[in-house]
C-alpha cells in the first residue's frame, strides 16, 4: 500500500474507532438517572447502569432506555401523588383562607352575643333588680332563641320576636293591674293585642327588621364560609383518571428513561397537561366567582345597614324604651284588653296589700346623669363594643382574603407551571422537555373547561361526561349563592317575610327609611326627656286604673335612660 494512502487511512480510521467509543460512553450511560433515582428514595435495583432496548415501555417513548418496565410503573405512580401534591399546595391559600376566617368570625359572633346578654341582664339587674329578676327568662329565651338561629337551628325569627313581645305584654300587664287576677286563658287573649293596640309603640317594628336583617346576614355569611371551606377541601383532593396519569408520567418522568433527568417541562407543555387534568376544576371557577361576589355584597352589609352591633349593643335600651311606652299607654291598653277579653277578677285581699311600693322608690333610685357607670355593666358594655371592633376588622380581612381567591380554580395550571420545580419557565424554551425530547413545545395551548379539552395533545379527556363530584360542588356553590343574595335583601331562604316591611319595598336596598344606619354608624335609641313632677300629677290623677306599682316602671326607664347618655 502506498505511503500516502497508508498516511490518510489510518489517522481516519482512528477517529472513527475513537469517536463512537466516547459517543456510546455518554449516550448510554445511566449514572445520572441512577442518581436522581435513588434520590427519589427507590431502590437502584430497578435500574440498569447503561441504556436498553425500549420496546416494553408502555408510556414513555419506546427508543433506547434507562427505564424498565418497574421502573415506568413506579415513575407514573410517583407523578401521580406529586400532582396530586401539587393541587393540595397550590390550593392551600384559598383553603386555609375560609377555614381559618370560617373560625375567626363565629368566635368573634358568638362572643358578641354572649356579651350582649351579660350586658342587657347586668344593666337590668343594675336598674330593675327583683324585678327584672323574677322575669329574666324572658329575655334569656330571646338569646337562647337568637343562638339557636344563628347556629343553624329551624327558628323563625319574626315568630320568635313576636313571642317575646307578647310575653313581655303579658308579664307587664300584670305588674301595672296588680289589683287583678289573671288566669292563663286571660293572659294568652291579652297577647292577642299586641300587634293591634301596639303597646310598645313602634319599637318592636323597627327592632323586628333589625334583628332579622342582620342575623339572617351573619348566619348567611357564616354558613357561606362553611360552604366555600368544604367545597375547597374536597376539590383540591383531586383523583386523576388514567389518561391524566400517562400525561403526567411522560411529562414529569420520561425525561428520566431518556436520560435527561435535570431536563424540566416545556412551560406551555406542562399548561396543557394541567388543563387537561384539571379541565373540570376550572369549570367550577364561574359558580365559584358568583359564590365570591355574594360572600363580599354580604359582608359590606355586615359593615354598614346589617351592622349586628347597631342591634345588640343598644338592645337593652330599645327594650327599656319599649317599656316607657307600655307604661305611657298603659290605661289605654287596659280599658281595651278589658273590653276584648272581659273585666278580670280581683286579686285577693293578701296580694293587693303587698303592692304598696314604699320600698320600690329607693331600691330604683335612677343614676346621677354625670355618674358613669363602673360595675360589671359598664365592663361588659365596653368589652361588647371591644369585641365588635375586632368583628369589624375580622369582615374586613375576609372581604381582601375572599377577592384574591377569586379565579383560583381556572388559574390553577397556571400557578402549578410557574413553579420553577415543575418547568423550565417561559424564558428557557428551546431547552425543555416537551414530551419527546429536548427542544420547543410547538402545540397551541388550549383554553379552559371541559369542552375546551376536545383537542387537547397530550391529556386524552372525555368531554361528554362531567365529573359528577365536582357538579356536586358546583351545586352546592349555586344554592349557596341564592341563599347569600337573599340574605343581601333582607331575607331568610326558609323564612321569606311577605310583608312590605321587611322586603326591601322593591328597591334590594333590604333598608327601611330610618331603620338602616350609616355604616360603622353607633346607633342608640334614647327615650324622650321625662319630668317625674309632671309625671307623679298625672299619675295620681288617674290612679283609680293606674296601679302604684307602676312607678318603679318610670324609674327603671329614667335610669336606663340616664345611664346611655
Amino acid at each position: 500500500m502506498p505511503s500516502w494512502i497508508r498516511a490518510v487511512i489510518l489517522p481516519l480510521s482512528g477517529l472513527l474507532l475513537s469517536l463512537p467509543a466516547a459517543a456510546d460512553v455518554k449516550a448510554r450511560s445511566c449514572s445520572e438517572v441512577r442518581q436522581a433515582y435513588g434520590a427519589k428514595g427507590f431502590s437502584l435495583a430497578d435500574i440498569p447502569y447503561q441504556e436498553i432496548a425500549g420496546e416494553h415501555l408502555r408510556i414513555c417513548p419506546q427508543e433506547y432506555t434507562c427505564c424498565t418496565t418497574e421502573m415506568e410503573d413506579k415513575l407514573s405512580q410517583q407523578s401521580k401523588l406529586e400532582f396530586e401534591n401539587l393541587v393540595e399546595e397550590t390550593s392551600h391559600f384559598v383553603r386555609t383562607t375560609f377555614v381559618s376566617r370560617h373560625k375567626k368570625f363565629d368566635e368573634f359572633f358568638r362572643e358578641l352575643l354572649e356579651n350582649a346578654e351579660k350586658s342587657l341582664n347586668d344593666m337590668f339587674v343594675r336598674t330593675y333588680g327583683m324585678l327584672y329578676m323574677q322575669n329574666s327568662e324572658v329575655f334569656q329565651d330571646l338569646f337562647t332563641e337568637l343562638k339557636r338561629y344563628y347556629t343553624g337551628g329551624n327558628v323563625n325569627l319574626e315568630e320568635m320576636l313576636n313571642d317575646f313581645w307578647a310575653r313581655l305584654l303579658e308579664r307587664m300587664f300584670q305588674l301595672i293591674n296588680p289589683q287583678y287576677h289573671f288566669s292563663e286563658d286571660y293572659l294568652e287573649c291579652v297577647s292577642k293585642y299586641t300587634d293591634q293596640l301596639k303597646p310598645f309603640g313602634d319599637v318592636p317594628r323597627k327592632l323586628k327588621i333589625q334583628v332579622t336583617r342582620a342575623f339572617i346576614a351573619a348566619r348567611t355569611f357564616v354558613q357561606g364560609l362553611t360552604v366555600g371551606r368544604e367545597v375547597a377541601n374536597r376539590v383540591s383532593k383531586v383523583s386523576p383518571t388514567p389518561g391524566c396519569i400517562r400525561a403526567l408520567m411522560k411529562m414529569l418522568y420520561c425525561p428520566y428513561c431518556r436520560g435527561l433527568p435535570t431536563v424540566r417541562p416545556c412551560n406551555n407543555y406542562c399548561l396543557n397537561v394541567m388543563k387537561g387534568c384539571l379541565a373540570n376544576q376550572a369549570d367550577l371557577d364561574t359558580e365559584w366567582n358568583l359564590f365570591i361576589d355574594a360572600m363580599l355584597l354580604v359582608a359590606e352589609r355586615l359593615e354598614g345597614p346589617f351592622n349586628i352591633e347597631s342591634v345588640m349593643d343598644p338592645i337593652d335600651v330599645k327594650i327599656s324604651e319599649a317599656i316607657m311606652n307600655m307604661q305611657e299607654n298603659s290605661m289605654q291598653v287596659s280599658a281595651k284588653v278589658f273590653q276584648g277579653c272581659g273585666q278580670p277578677k280581683p286579686a285577693p285581699a293578701l296580694r293587693s296589700a303587698r303592692s304598696a311600693p314604699e320600698n320600690f322608690n329607693t331600691r330604683f333610685r335612677p343614676y346621677n346623669p354625670d355618674e358613669r357607670p363602673t360595675t360589671a355593666a359598664g365592663t361588659s358594655l365596653d368589652r361588647l363594643r371591644t369585641v365588635w371592633r375586632t368583628m369589624q376588622h375580622s369582615v374586613t380581612d375576609i372581604k381582601e382574603k375572599l377577592k384574591l381567591s377569586k379565579k383560583v380554580w381556572s388559574a390553577l395550571p397556571y400557578t402549578i407551571c410557574k413553579d420553577e420545580s415543575v418547568t423550565a419557565g417561559t424564558s428557557n424554551e428551546e431547552e425543555c422537555w416537551n414530551g419527546q425530547s429536548k427542544a420547543r413545545y410547538l402545540p397551541e395551548i388550549m383554553n379552559d373547561g371541559l369542552t375546551n379539552q376536545i383537542n387537547n395533545p397530550e391529556v386524552e379527556v372525555d368531554i361528554t361526561r362531567p365529573d359528577t363530584f365536582i357538579r356536586q360542588q358546583i351545586m352546592a356553590l349555586r344554592v349557596m349563592t341564592n341563599k347569600l343574595k337573599n340574605a343581601y335583601n333582607g331575607n331568610d331562604v326558609n323564612f321569606q317575610d311577605t310583608s312590605d316591611e321587611s322586603s326591601g319595598s322593591g328597591s334590594g336596598s333590604g333598608c327601611m327609611d330610618d331603620v338602616c344606619p350609616t355604616e360603622f354608624e353607633f346607633v342608640t335609641t334614647e327615650a324622650p326627656a321625662v319630668d317625674p313632677d309632671r309625671r307623679e300629677e298625672e299619675s295620681s290623677a288617674a290612679q283609680g286604673s293606674y296601679s302604684l306599682l307602676s312607678w318603679p316602671l318610670v324609674c327603671m326607664a329614667l335610669a336606663l335612660q340616664r345611664l346611655h347618655r
